[in-house]
C-alpha cells in the first residue's frame, strides 16, 4: 500500500478515519463516501495503528454491504488480514456467537433460523391451538407485534406484565405459545438472534467480558437504523474500551416501522459524553441540481439536530424533470416512453430505476414495460429463496440437518405426493401428542416396512405403511448427508423423491421451476469443499440470513422496479420517483402523526438522492386506488423544490403554485384531455340549459374547470366540477352561475 494512500480522502473523511481514543459519531450525508470511510478506518487501524485484525468488529445491516466492505478491504489489506477480521451483519455475528455459546443458555448449537414464512406458519399454528380466528386477528399483524416486543428485549412473561389493551393480550398469548413452538423445533427467528445474544451477555458476565476484551474496536454502519436490541448489543460489545465508531445519517432514518429508533443517533452524545461528532457533507454521487432539489425537501424536516449542508463539485447536470400524467396508466406509459428515449441516447437498462412508495404501484409499470419490450427486475417480488420449489428442497435439507424442525417436516411430508394426506397427519399428530413427543420422534417406533407393526401404535394399517416408507426415505438421505458432499446430497435427494418429474407435470411453468432447482445446485457447489455436515449447516444458515436487497444483482441489464424503502443504499444514473401525490408520498397512513410524517419527508429525500445524473418526479391527475378512481393532489414535497432546478417553465410554474392544489398549468391541459374523453362518450342530445360530463365551464369565483359528474336533483342538476385552481366542487346548476365555454 503506498504511503500516501490517505491522501485520497477529503479533510472530513480523513479526520473520521484518524479519530482515535473513544466514541466517534460520523454523520454521513448521502453519497458522501461512508463505506469508503469505514473501510479506510479499518485499514488505518491495522496498517498504521498496528491493531491485530482479530480485535476489530465491523457490523453492517445487509450481507451486500458486508461483501462490499470486505472486497474493498481485501484491496487495502490483503486476503489474509481480512480473513482475521470479524465483518458481518448483526444477525450473522449473533448467530456465530450463539452457536459457540449455545449450551450456556440452553440452546441446541444446531438451531435453525426461521425466516418470515416459517414464522408466519408457526404463528398460525399457535393461533389455531389457541382457537383464535385469523380473519379477526391477522397472523402477520400478530407476528409484527411479537417482533416489536423482541426489539425491546421483552420475553413473553415480561411482555405479559405490561400489556394495556385487548390486542396486546392476544399478541401476548400467541407470543407465549409461538416461543414454545420455536423451542420445540430447536429454532430461532431473526429477532431471537439479537435478543438471545443480549440475554447471553447479561446472564453470563464472564462471556460478555471475553468478547469485550477481544474487540478493541467496534464499528457500526447505518447506526440510525438500529433498534433497541441492537443498541444494547453494541453497548455490551464496546463496554470495555469504548472505541465505538458509528456511521449514520439522521436524515436517512426511514425504518421506524420495523423497530429502528432514531433516538439511538440523536442521543449518542448523551450516551457517550466523551464522543466526537464529524460531519461528511461533500456529495460525490449526484449533480448539483439533483442535490439542490433534495436539499429543499429535507430542509422541511424538524428532526435535524445536526443540520448538514450537502455540497458537490460535480457538474450542474440536467434539470430535475417534474411531470404530471393523466392517470396511473398514462404515468407508466410516459415513464416507458422516456426510458426508451434514454436507451436511444446511450443509457443501459440497468442504469435506470423506477421507485414508488407502495409495492402495489409496480403492477402498471410491469404491464407497460412488457408492452414496450423493456426488461425489468422487481426487487421485493418473489425472491429466489422464497419460490415454492426452492423452499421445498430447502425444507428437506433443513429437516436432514435438524429432525426437530416440524415446520419443514409438515411442508414436505407429502411433496411430491406420497399418500400422506390430512387424515394420516391428524392420526400422526394425535399419536405424538398422546406420547408427549415430536412428530419425528414417534416415527422411529414404526420400524422398517417389512417388519410387523409394533403393538400400541394407534395408526391404521395404511397410515403406518406410508409413514414407514417416508421415515425410511429420510433415514437413507440422512446417511448420505453424513457421508457425501453437499452437491451429491442434493442430487440424491432430487432423484429419490422424483422431484423433476413432479415439477414437469405442470406443463405451463414446470420447466422454469426446474431451472430454479438447478440454480440451487449452482449455489451448493460453493460448499463442495467443506466436510458434509459442516457444509449443510453453513448452507442452511446462509440462505436463512439472505434479505431482499442481498439478492439484488446490479449487473443484470434490466430496469429496476423498487420501493423507496428498499432503494436505501443503492444508486442509479437515472431515477424515476412515481406517485408524487398526497396520500402516496406522503402516505395517507402517516398523516396525523408528526413522527411518521417526518419519516415520509426523509423517505422522499432518500429516493431523490439515489440519482446520480437524472431525476424524474412523476404524478397523476387521477388515480384508481382500491377500485375507486379519484382526483389527486400533488405531493407537498414538490412545492419545496427550488423552481430554478426544474426542467421547463411549465413545471416551474406548477411548483410555484404549491403542492396542495392541482397546479393551474397542468390542470388546464389535463382537464382538456378529461373533457375530450368524457365528451367522446356523451352522444345523446340534451337541453341547452343543462350540463353534461365533459363540459368546460367558467364560474365567477372558482374560475375555469370541467364537469366530471352530473346527477339529477329534482328539476335541477347537481354538478361535480374540477376547477383548475380550486379543485373539486359540488354545485347546483340552477344557482351556480356557470357559463359553458
Amino acid at each position: 500500500m503506498p504511503s500516501d494512500w490517505l491522501d485520497s480522502l477529503n479533510p472530513q473523511q480523513r479526520q473520521a478515519v484518524e479519530a482515535l481514543g473513544g466514541p466517534v459519531l460520523v454523520l454521513a450525508g448521502p453519497g458522501s463516501g461512508k463505506t469508503r470511510v469505514l473501510t479506510y478506518r479499518v485499514a488505518y487501524l491495522v496498517r498504521v495503528c498496528g491493531i491485530p485484525p482479530q480485535r476489530i468488529l465491523a457490523v453492517t445491516f445487509t450481507n451486500k454491504a458486508a461483501r462490499e466492505m470486505r472486497d474493498r478491504l481485501v484491496a487495502l489489506l490483503g486476503e489474509d488480514q481480512v480473513n482475521r477480521l470479524t465483518v458481518g451483519t448483526f444477525h450473522a455475528i449473533c448467530a456465530r456467537i450463539l452457536r459457540r455459546e449455545a449450551q450456556k443458555i440452553g440452546l441446541d448449537p444446531q438451531f435453525l433460523i426461521y425466516d418470515t414464512d416459517d414464522q408466519l406458519g408457526l404463528v398460525r399454528r399457535a393461533m389455531q391451538e389457541l382457537s383464535f380466528d385469523e380473519k379477526q386477528y391477522p397472523a402477520s399483524s400478530i407476528l409484527y407485534g411479537i417482533g416489536r416486543a423482541k426489539d425491546e428485549l421483552l420475553d413473553p412473561s415480561t411482555y405479559a406484565q405490561q400489556i394495556s389493551s385487548y390486542w396486546e393480550e392476544i399478541v401476548s398469548r400467541v407470543y407465549e405459545r409461538y416461543q414454545k413452538l420455536l423451542e420445540e423445533n430447536h429454532a430461532l427467528d431473526f429477532d431471537d438472534l439479537l435478543m438471545r445474544t443480549v440475554q447471553l451477555f447479561e446472564q453470563h458476565p464472564a462471556i460478555a467480558q471475553r468478547y469485550q476484551e477481544r474487540f478493541l474496536h467496534v464499528l457500526v454502519d447505518e447506526y440510525q437504523d438500529t433498534n433497541h436490541a441492537q443498541y444494547v448489543l453494541v453497548r455490551h460489545l464496546s463496554a470495555r474500551y469504548r472505541n465505538l465508531f458509528v456511521v449514520g445519517d439522521e436524515e436517512q432514518a426511514i425504518y421506524a416501522w420495523r423497530g429502528a429508533t432514531l433516538r439511538n443517533i440523536l442521543e449518542f452524545e448523551r450516551d457517550f459524553p466523551e464522543s466526537r461528532v464529524i460531519l461528511l457533507e461533500q456529495n460525490y454521487r449526484s449533480t448539483q441540481r439533483i442535490l439542490q432539489a433534495a436539499r429543499g425537501v429535507i430542509a422541511a424536516s424538524r428532526q435535524r439536530p445536526y443540520a448538514k449542508t450537502l455540497w458537490t463539485q460535480n457538474p450542474a447536470g440536467h434539470p430535475v424533470v417534474v411531470r404530471e400524467a393523466y392517470d396511473e396508466q398514462d404515468e407508466a406509459r410516459l415513464v416507458a416512453d422516456e426510458i426508451t428515449r434514454l436507451i436511444d441516447a446511450g443509457y443501459r437498462l440497468r442504469d435506470i430505476a423506477v421507485m414508488y412508495r407502495t409495492n402495489a404501484q409496480s403492477r402498471v409499470f410491469e404491464e407497460a414495460f412488457l408492452r414496450y419490450g423493456l426488461r425489468y427486475k422487481l426487487v421485493g417480488g418473489t425472491r429466489f429463496y422464497q419460490r415454492r420449489e426452492v423452499r421445498d428442497i430447502l425444507a428437506y435439507l433443513r429437516l436432514l440437518h435438524n429432525p426437530n424442525d416440524s415446520v419443514s417436516l409438515l411442508r414436505i411430508v407429502n411433496v411430491p405426493p406420497r399418500g400422506i394426506g390430512s387424515g394420516t397427519i391428524e392420526e400422526w399428530h394425535a399419536w405424538a401428542q398422546a406420547e408427549g413427543e415430536g412428530l419425528m420422534a414417534v416415527l422411529a417406533r414404526l420400524g422398517r416396512p417389512e417388519d410387523p407393526l409394533p403393538e400400541g401404535v394407534p395408526l391404521t394399517g395404511r397410515a403406518a405403511r406410508v409413514l414407514r416408507a417416508f421415515r425410511c426415505l429420510l433415514d437413507e438421505l440422512a446417511q448420505v448427508a453424513r457421508e457425501q458432499p453437499l452437491p451429491v446430497l442434493l442430487d440424491e435427494l432430487l432423484a429419490r423423491i422424483g422431484y423433476r418429474d413432479y415439477l414437469l407435470q405442470d406443463r405451463e411453468s414446470g420447466e422454469e421451476r426446474w431451472e430454479n432447482v438447478q440454480e440451487l445446485r449452482t449455489v451448493v457447489q460453493e460448499y463442495a469443499g467443506l466436510p458434509p455436515q459442516e457444509a449443510l449447516a453453513s448452507f442452511i444458515e446462509q440462505t436463512a440470513l439472505i434479505a431482499d436487497i442481498d439478492e439484488y444483482d446490479e449487473r443484470s441489464d434490466a430496469v429496476t422496479l423498487i420501493t423507496l424503502h428498499q432503494a436505501k443504499g443503492l444508486e442509479f444514473p437515472v431515477v424515476f420517483i412515481v406517485g408524487m401525490e398526497e396520500g402516496l408520498l406522503p402516505h395517507a397512513r402517516s398523516m396525523g402523526d408528526a413522527n411518521e410524517m417526518e419519516e415520509e419527508c426523509r423517505l422522499c429525500y432518500v429516493g431523490m438522492t439515489r440519482a446520480k445524473e437524472r431525476l424524474y418526479l412523476f404524478r397523476a391527475f387521477k388515480r384508481t386506488l382500491f377500485g375507486t378512481s379519484e382526483l389527486r393532489t400533488p405531493s407537498r414535497y414538490l412545492s419545496l423544490i427550488d423552481p430554478a432546478v426544474v426542467s421547463t417553465g411549465e413545471e416551474r410554474e406548477s411548483l410555484r403554485a404549491g403542492g396542495r392544489a392541482v397546479a393551474r398549468v397542468h390542470a388546464s391541459r389535463v382537464l382538456d384531455r378529461l373533457a375530450d374523453s368524457i365528451a367522446g362518450t356523451t352522444v345523446r342530445e340534451r337541453p341547452r340549459d343543462s350540463f353534461a360530463a365533459g363540459d368546460r365551464v367558467r364560474h365567477p369565483t372558482f374560475g375555469e374547470g370541467v364537469v366530471v359528474a352530473v346527477k339529477p336533483s329534482g328539476e335541477d342538476q347537481e354538478l361535480t366540477v374540477a376547477f383548475e385552481e380550486k379543485g373539486l366542487k359540488r354545485l347546483l346548476a340552477g344557482y351556480a352561475r356557470l357559463e359553458r365555454i
